[in-house]
């Protein structure tokens, strides 16, 4: 299998994270990128780091459940920008934005790849916590709602990976997760290059590029 995305963080990585915690109220940190780019690694790896004083929410707890997208007719691509609840995601945000010191909890929801669904409240988010990173694939496109992340997040992050390299990451968590080699291929040519295409597009948007390997 393909290693994952390297975990050692970049100085600057900290250096932008410190100036993240040191603000007045709770910050929002993005980070973008197509399938495939390491997003998770990253986000879990500065978890690692910081502890307590973040707290990861991911965008893919906003997949449709895979009933509704059959009803759709979207189910063959799962992952496309409208299979995900777009409202729900920032509805969230916006609450998360505006927690403060004594509200209740926000709880969030949380993908779970072994069963390809989400799981509600399944991430419990403290107004005690500074920085809340936020990671996915589409969370610069212009496309109403998703446009509206940028309003609410104070930094966003985008990776660049080379594509050979992201490519063999997404076999191999294909058929880690049950996928033939085949099956694992298809996917990727019909749906996620095409999704990755669009979302290298939105590297125009204002933010910070990480070479990430």
């Amino acid at each position: 299998m393909t290693q994952p995305a390297s975990t050692t963080l970049p100085a600057v990585c900290h250096q932008r994270v410190a100036g993240l915690l040191s603000a007045d109220t709770r910050q929002i940190l993005a980070i973008v990128a197509q399938p495939g780019a390491g997003k998770s690694t990253l986000a879990q790896a500065l978890l690692a780091h910081y502890g307590d004083a973040v707290q990861v929410v991911p965008m893919d707890g906003f997949h449709l459940a895979n009933s509704e997208l059959e009803r759709l007719g979207r189910r063959s691509r799962k992952g496309a920008p409208d299979t995900f609840d777009a409202a729900g995601f920032v509805n969230l945000l916006q609450r998360i934005k505006t927690q403060r010191e004594g509200d209740d909890v926000v709880y969030a929801p949380e993908y779970r790849r072994d069963i390809e669904e989400a799981i509600a409240g399944a991430i419990g988010v403290r107004a005690s916590t500074q920085l809340i990173i936020t990671e996915g694939n589409y969370l610069l496109l212009d496309d109403a709602p998703w446009h509206q992340v940028r309003a609410v997040v104070d930094d966003t992050w985008y990776l660049d990976v080379p594509d050979a390299l992201r490519q063999a990451r997404l076999l191999a968590r294909h058929m880690q997760f049950g996928r033939t080699q085949r099956q694992a291929l298809d996917w990727i040519v019909s749906t996620d290059e095409p999704n990755a295409m669009r979302i290298a597009k939105t590297r125009r948007h204002p933010g910070w590029c990480v070479p990430w390997h």
